[in-house]
This record gives structure tokens, C-alpha cells and sequence, in this order.
């Protein structure tokens, strides 16, 4: 009877690890975003109140370019993102080129490059969209700098060797653009990526 009892305990002990690591929520989720209003989204309202650090840069911002739009700008991030990742596990060097900073190109160059030595191909799809926030905004002299944090559940295809693989996975990224506001292209440039807290 005793042992019973231990082995009820252990049990018992057992299924609440389980129930706490995989009820676990990483990251932000889907729910956890802000309801749009019915007449459109307010990026610049919602984004500065969960990245103040945002204001003031963003003001210098619009006082050389008075037409940036906070919602505009995360949308295109957004596209700038998923064309950057499917381009890049796809190896298309020519859509990544006018995108990247020459350094960001340079490593993205040797990544594609050490794959295809190993004879492996990739390719990316999103599970759900990406999610963009403004984090940081400055302007210095004529460059202006936006980090957007971004939210991703992407599934990559490989072939290599060993076979085929599928990987699932969730990133948190921030991704640093940069335009130069004497310029009249109005592109923003990739030049930095760093890994974020989830």
C-alpha cells in the first residue's frame, strides 16, 4: 500500500512539470495584440505607448520628413521582412542586394554561400503574419534609424545530404533600418539584425 502511495506522488509530481512546461506561453501571441478600431488602425498612438523611447526620435523624424507615418512604415517593414527571409533561404542574391547594407550583404552572402557548399537548399514559410513594432527611432545628422521588433512562427524546408527536414520555429528579432533623408528614394535599408528577447 505504501508503495502505491509513492508511486500516486511521483506520479502526480510528474504531470504537473509536464502541465507547467508545456502550458508555457513564449512570446508575444496572437490574442495578446492590440483590438485595430473600427475607423483604422492608430499605429503611432498604440506603438509609442509600448516603446517611449520611440517619442522623441520619432519627432525629429517628422520634423525633416512630416509625412512619415508609423503604420505605413511597420507594413512595409513587414514586407521588407518576409522578402529578406524567403530571399535568403532561397539564395536570391539579386532580391536581397538593394535591400542590405553592404555589410548586411556580406554576411548574408557568406551564409548562402557556406549552405551551398554543403549541398543543402531551403525555403521559408510564414505560419502566421509577422508581427511589427516601432522600438527606437533617431535621427543623426542627415540618417534617420528605425528598430522595428519583430514577431515570426516560420517553417523552413531543407535538403541536404542527411535528406529533407522541416523545422518549425519562433523568432524574435530587431531589425534596424536606415534611410538618408537628403535622398529621394524613400527605402529604408536593412543594415543591422540582432536576436530580441521573445
Amino acid at each position: 500500500m505504501f508503495e502505491w502511495i509513492i508511486l500516486a506522488v511521483l506520479a502526480a509530481v510528474i504531470l504537473y512539470q509536464l502541465y507547467a512546461t508545456l502550458g508555457r506561453r513564449v512570446g508575444r501571441q496572437p490574442e495578446d495584440a492590440a483590438p485595430v478600431p473600427a475607423d483604422g488602425p492608430q499605429s503611432d498612438v498604440k506603438t509609442l505607448d509600448q516603446t517611449p523611447a520611440a517619442a522623441s526620435g520619432l519627432a525629429a523624424l517628422r520634423a525633416r520628413q512630416s509625412d512619415f507615418d508609423v503604420g505605413q512604415f511597420l507594413a512595409g517593414a513587414r514586407l521588407a521582412y518576409e522578402t529578406i527571409v524567403k530571399a535568403f533561404t532561397a539564395g536570391d542574391r539579386d532580391t536581397l542586394r538593394p535591400l542590405l547594407s553592404p555589410g548586411v550583404m556580406a554576411d548574408f552572402e557568406a551564409a548562402i554561400a557556406a549552405r551551398e557548399a554543403e549541398g543543402r537548399t531551403e525555403s521559408a514559410e510564414f505560419l502566421a503574419a509577422p508581427r511589427t513594432d516601432l522600438d527606437k527611432v533617431s535621427v543623426e545628422g542627415d540618417t534617420a534609424r528605425a528598430v522595428v521588433r519583430i514577431l515570426a512562427e516560420i517553417r523552413t524546408r531543407s535538403t541536404g545530404p542527411e535528406g529533407e527536414g522541416v523545422d518549425d520555429r519562433r523568432t524574435a528579432d530587431l531589425w534596424t533600418f536606415e534611410r538618408d533623408l537628403k535622398s529621394g528614394d524613400p527605402n529604408w535599408t536593412l543594415v543591422r539584425v540582432d536576436v530580441a528577447e521573445a
